[in-house]
């Protein structure tokens, strides 16, 4: 009987270490390269300001008008946010299947850019743009979120799919299945729970996002905000700011117990 052998050691990955190398260089680069004033950012002069703008936001603005109108925005930011990442799941969906190869090379290409470009373009990029053609109010907004979410929900499902072992959808086909049916029934439902689980994801991004697209007039608390804010009303600025706390506080406890169970 031979005795065990060890395994060989592993072999040195160099192009890891060398990225390494090269990303810390990067860094150092930065820090050398920016004019970064530590000594102003923590001098007794910016501490002093900093503590007097703070002390301008207490208290908070708690007259029930004020609340009802916070509660308004709030409802209105969650309205754009859930109406832009829906649209965005139904078009994710529908460029994913060219994106991931389904229809040829050439169409998964020219796909994937498009979807590049979407969300290569920041949502306040977006908004600023959309408010030329539709207007100030949430509509840019969520047009803008749409437009943003669809570019990365688009890729993430694209990548799912090319990522599937191909052996059930090619047994089902193979014993004389229709395309469209071996999809439903056996790729959706391995990449189902995955997608839900990104789409909760970017909504929870998207609650956020919508919370400051309306710094460009895109409506919701991010205007309201800007309002106070440049009106120097820091006691109503900072319920505005409370609000989109627990807004958001809320909507990710509830967004992670969904896709806890989603995972299990």
């Amino acid at each position: 009987m031979k005795p065990c052998q060890a395994p060989p050691p592993p072999t040195a990955d160099f192009s890891a270490v060398a990225l390494l190398i090269a990303l810390l260089a990067l860094i150092i680069a930065s820090f050398a390269a920016l004019p970064l004033q530590w000594g102003a950012l923590f001098s007794s002069d910016s501490l002093r300001s900093g503590m007097e703008f703070l002390r301008g936001f207490a208290p908070p603005e708690l007259a029930w008008p004020f609340l009802l109108k916070i509660a308004i925005g709030t409802l209105e930011t969650l309205s754009m946010s859930a109406l832009g990442t829906g649209i965005a799941l139904l078009l994710g969906i529908a460029l994913a299947l060219p994106a991931s190869g389904r229809f040829g090379r050439a169409a998964r290409a020219v796909i994937r850019l498009q979807l590049n470009v979407l969300r290569s373009i920041p949502e306040l990029v977006w908004a600023a743009i959309l408010l030329i053609a539709a207007g100030l109010g949430p509509f840019a907004g969520t047009l803008a979120l749409a437009a943003h979410t669809t570019g990365v929900l688009g890729r993430l499902f694209a990548d799912a799919l090319e990522n599937l072992p191909p052996a059930p959808e090619a047994t089902l086909r193979i014993n004389g299945a229709a395309p469209i049916t071996a999809f439903f029934y056996a790729t959706l439902p391995q990449v189902l729970p995955q997608m839900l689980s990104y789409t909760l994801y970017r909504w929870e991004n998207n609650i956020r996002a919508a919370a400051i697209l309306g710094v460009v007039g895109a409506g919701g608390l991010g205007q309201m905000l800007k309002y106070h804010l440049s009106l120097f009303q820091m006691q109503q600025a900072a319920s505005v700011i409370i609000a989109m706390l627990l807004m958001v506080g809320a909507v990710d406890a509830i967004s992670f117990q969904l896709r806890r169970m989603m995972t299990r």
